[in-house]
């Protein structure tokens, strides 16, 4: 008769006891149960109008008094992030508009910033007509918007840099605080590449803020009657503006006819 060593018998503890079958192995532990929902994760996924609905049928006073609280703290918090929201589209730059629109704008700190980091500035250069360049210019088109708080500007490639071969078509050239950050070169000319490999590029060079809880463009309009609603006109293009900050120089180009300066590293 074969022996079922998996089995839990007499029989085989005794074969096991003497060393003829082995030990049984442990049974691994109960998975601990996840933890409880905090309050603030209960009242997360409501909006500020459901959370005063809420408050109203709140069971006691001290529960009304949370809710509010935390009404306020979301409605502050998302009235600073619609104040930080200032993009959300791709702005097309010409060659006398890159020190302002690109160098100078990288410079200016976002409202409430009190590290002074300054704007992220992403310039996409492109040609038409190179299925690369297309394929990544509408990424770059969903990213913009999903990302209102960062700068997307794109330039034909030979009007920024003049006689740029098509071989490094598309490029992108990431700014901050004045300085280049990053660079990659022919994006997608090894093979066609996916969305969410130009976001993670971006996020992990700090060119893109993680979302922040909710897309603006997923936010939803507050009742224009209480004064705490939000002000969800958050998407308004930021006019650049020029700074006296130090700008670090890597390779400089000038153009004969124009005043325009760029940094590259080509």
């Amino acid at each position: 008769m074969a022996v079922n060593i998996d089995e839990d018998t007499e029989f085989n503890d005794a074969l096991r006891k003497h060393g003829i079958i082995p030990a049984r192995e442990p049974t691994p532990p109960s998975p601990s149960p996840p933890p409880s929902p905090t309050f603030s994760d209960l009242l997360n996924d409501f909006t500020p109008s459901e959370l005063r609905e809420i408050s109203e049928d709140a069971p006691d006073d001290e529960t009304e008094r949370m809710i509010a609280t935390y009404r306020r703290q979301r409605i502050a918090d998302e009235k600073t992030l619609d104040k930080r929201s200032r993009f959300g589209r791709v702005y097309p730059i010409g060659r006398d508009d890159y020190t302002r629109e690109v160098t100078e704008a990288s410079k200016i700190d976002e409202e409430g910033d009190e590290k002074e980091e300054g704007t992220a500035v992403i310039c996409f250069l492109y040609k038409d007509g190179i299925p690369r360049s297309d394929r990544a210019f509408q990424h770059v088109k969903t990213l913009a918007a999903r990302y209102p708080r960062s700068k997307f500007v794109s330039i034909v490639g030979d009007k920024c840099i003049p006689n740029l071969p098509d071989s490094r078509i598309p490029m992108f050239i990431v700014y901050k605080k004045g300085d280049i950050r990053n660079q990659v070169v022919a994006w997608g000319a090894d093979r066609e590449r996916r969305i969410e490999e130009l976001e993670a590029l971006l996020i992990v060079t700090g060119a893109l803020h993680p979302p922040e809880r909710r897309a603006p463009e997923d936010r939803q309009k507050e009742s224009s009657s209480d004064e705490e609603d939000l002000d969800s006109s958050s998407h308004v293009r930021s006019t650049a503006t020029s700074t006296n900050g130090r700008k670090k120089k890597n390779v400089r180009g000038k153009d004969n006819d124009s005043d325009s300066e760029f940094d590259f590293d080509l």
